[in-house]
């Protein structure tokens, strides 16, 4: 079973890249730029400074805007509430933003797009947004060119008037039912809810409080496992919101109020668990355990504990512990008794070894598929083989582990240069499902015949009409002040110019060991086919090389994150693809960080900054919600070597009064559960106020969106269209 890191702050800097990039016809029309120079009628609001000093270990930090960080502040509100209208205000009447908006609806609006397929026996569920539709909606059908049909419309759940959105679905063993998690604004946190695949009846459960996953079901195919966030109290601190998570079983039928823990804090005798880890519980198909994992959220390593599944129904349950984090163990797959496990012990770029379920020794277990120079990155059992996924500098491979004779063999994929996602299988069947993307070919969904050796287009997933064969990706390396050569992918229309005044999106991450691999956004080649250049720095912090490019971005090594990204970007000058006025850095999430830093550090080099949902305040994130398991990857202020480590990660303290800053322009969604907006009120207010350049800084709020989660394709269409325009006046050549 595949680990996903659930509790990052990332939905991934590659959500929002794509906003990013929509259309930048704007370039090619005299007159039609965005003068926010002009005199407003709504004038951008002065935040009060209230200096708070606090002394980490001998060291007085001082704090102008520290009174932002009470969320439910009125004054904050106003004051978010006065910014956001006066982004408005210099936004709305743009006729860039309106040429812009109009080019990404017509983009976008007629695509289809599938995701998160599923296959259970003859059935496939999945994700579709289709032409017109604003959210995604639940989809089956029996066999691939079965008859679609429709079984959750989020957009009919209309309770006090939100918006709710799918984030998540399982498919009950058999098929016959489904449960799914809904959310409302973008909030991720959510409830849990069952309907029925033949008839597409609402079963009437509702489970409150529950995010990420909609449960794992067991093999009588009428109850299964979830986890839930306990009922805080009303005194009870904002850090604790995220912690003292259980697994409990829900039976269809039964009361959700009374639906007994079967696993996690305070739950079993003589299994203490930390408040702070999270249990994650699967039930593999065909199989007669039932697994949970244990992580921080934000770390590849998991313990792993096992018990019957018939055993989750009686008390004094005895969970069995199967992987420690001394092992190193990034992910599992089950086959009867045979326990597979992905790990990097001694193996930076991993290793798939084999032990058992019921005398598991991964200290012992005999390796299977050996570490070599490709990323190994994920594994899927189907029923006669264990599928493995590697990448190789971005470039994703698959190979087949034969279970009876152990050979492993290539699998020969339709094109080369692509990145692969979302394996997943019914591992009592030989079908495997995947997909594939790259800077330059649109998604689509394969099916590969374990047995037969066969791949096929599943034509889930439609082409794409856009003809991208004007267009080609090159990968280059930038030298690092260290000397290290970071990748850097530069996606552009053939035959450009380098004259150095090509406008230029630069995007970097660099957390969680998570690479910025090869996708496809429709919107790029807009941007494209007018001189534009996409580019993005594969730099440390990230997992393109493994674990140790992870660490190399780590903690006290993070400076290497934002000064890779620089090196990105002088890469860029130097080789004429573009020049610093014409330059912009974009980081999402974690990569508000990298940015944030960018800009604080050479804010000559570029001549705008793009921060979505950005983590700009480091010293103050572990006072959080989310802040709390993310304290494992970036450490704690508890500590002295963690308050230096975070200090030199705090854009927001490296910002000085009377320099040059580029325009900036940061984004936020209201209901973020993972990155509060007051991290983007706090640096749009010390940018307002210490900046000489002239240049804007914009404060953009969605009250009606999150971290990007759940956010619909007209809230992703008009931020696009916003950042652009932003983009359109400050990328100029002077």
């Amino acid at each position: 079973m595949k680990f996903v890191k659930r509790d990052l702050l990332a939905w991934l800097a590659i959500i929002f890249v794509g906003m990013l990039t929509a259309a930048a016809t704007t370039f090619a029309q005299p007159g039609a730029s965005l003068s926010m120079t002009d005199t407003r009628s709504i004038e951008q609001p002065v935040a009060p400074v209230r200096e708070v000093t606090d002394d980490y270990f001998g060291t007085k930090i001082v704090d102008p805007y520290r009174w932002m960080e009470e969320p439910k502040s009125a004054e904050l509100a106003e004051w978010m509430k006065a910014q956001n209208d006066y982004t408005r205000s210099n936004l709305d009447p743009s006729p860039v933003r309106n040429q812009v908006l109009k080019r990404i609806n017509e983009m976008t609006n007629p695509n289809v797009v599938v995701s998160s397929v599923k296959k259970v026996g003859p059935m496939y569920f999945y994700l579709k947004i289709a032409p017109g539709d604003a959210d995604r909606k639940l989809y089956f059908r029996y066999g691939l060119k079965g008859v679609e049909r429709l079984l959750v419309d989020p957009t009919k759940i209309a309770e006090g008037g939100k918006r709710f959105s799918i984030i998540s679905f399982s498919p009950s063993q058999d098929g016959l039912k489904v449960s799914y998690l809904v959310s409302a604004g973008g909030a991720e946190l959510g409830e849990i809810r069952v309907v029925d695949t033949s008839t597409s009846r609402d079963l009437g459960v509702r489970i409150e409080r529950a995010r990420w996953e909609a449960g794992s079901w067991l093999p009588d195919n009428k109850s299964f496992l979830y986890v839930q966030f306990p009922k805080l109290e009303s005194d009870a601190s904002q850090t604790e919101q995220f912690q003292k998570r259980r697994v409990y079983l829900h039976r269809l039928g039964d009361d959700t109020e009374k639906d007994r823990p079967v696993f996690g804090f305070e739950v079993n005798p003589g299994l203490p668990v930390d408040p702070k880890l999270l249990p994650f519980p699967t039930v593999p198909v065909g199989s007669r355990y039932a697994f949970v994992t244990l992580n921080t959220g934000v770390s590849p390593n998991s313990e792993i504990y096992v018990a019957r599944s018939e055993e989750l129904s009686k008390p004094g349950i005895q969970w069995r512990k199967l992987a420690s984090f001394e092992d190193e163990v990034n992910s599992f797959e089950v086959r009867g008794d045979e326990l597979f496990l992905l790990t990097y012990n001694n193996a930076p770029r991993y290793k798939i070894v084999k032990t058992s379920v019921s005398k598991p020794d991964p200290a012992k277990a005999s390796i299977v598929v050996a570490e070599s120079q490709a990323l190994i990155t994920d594994m899927c059992m189907t029923a006669d083989s264990l599928i493995v996924q590697k990448s190789d500098a971005g470039i994703g491979k698959l190979q087949q582990l034969d279970l009876k004779n152990g050979k492993l063999g290539d699998i020969k994929l339709p094109f080369d240069g692509v990145t692969i996602s979302s394996m997943t299988s019914d591992p009592r069947g030989k079908e495997l499902l995947f997909t594939t993307a790259s800077w330059v070919k649109s998604n689509t969904i394969y099916s590969y015949d374990s047995g037969k050796k066969k791949l096929d287009d599943t034509l889930l997933q439609p082409a794409s009409s856009i003809d991208t064969s004007r267009f080609e990706s090159i990968q280059v390396k930038a030298k690092a002040p260290d000397g290290t050569l970071i990748p850097l992918s530069i996606i552009h229309k053939k035959g450009i110019k380098l004259d150095g005044k090509n406008p230029t999106v630069l995007s970097g991450y660099g957390s969680y060991g998570i690479s910025q691999n090869p996708f496809f956004v429709p919107a790029f080649f807009a941007w494209m086919e007018q001189g534009g250049i996409v580019a993005f720095a594969h730099v440390r912090g990230g997992g393109e090389y493994g674990r140790e490019w992870h660490l190399g971005g780590f903690r006290k090594n993070k400076p290497n994150t934002w000064n890779d990204f620089i090196a990105c970007a002088e890469y860029l000058i130097n080789e004429n693809y573009t020049s610093p006025q014409m330059l912009a850095a974009h980081g999402a999430s974690a990569g508000g960080i990298l940015v944030g830093n960018a800009i604080a550090t050479r804010p000559d080099l570029f001549g705008a900054a793009v921060i979505q949902v950005g983590l700009n305040n480091m010293l103050r994130y572990e006072t959080t919600a989310n802040g709390v398991p993310n304290t494992a990857e970036f450490g704690s202020v508890k500590t002295e070597e963690g308050f230096r480590d975070l200090l030199e990660m705090d854009a927001y303290h490296k910002i000085k009064s009377g320099v040059q800053y580029p325009a900036v322009i940061l984004t936020h969604g209201i209901n973020d559960p993972r990155v509060e907006p007051w991290f983007s009120a706090k640096l749009a207010a010390r940018l307002q106020a210490a900046t000489s350049s002239n240049q804007p800084v914009f404060l953009r709020i969605d009250y009606d969106a999150g971290h990007g989660i759940g956010s619909s394709r007209r809230q992703a269409n008009e931020e696009s269209a916003d950042v652009i325009a932003f983009l359109a006046e400050s990328l100029k050549s002077k």
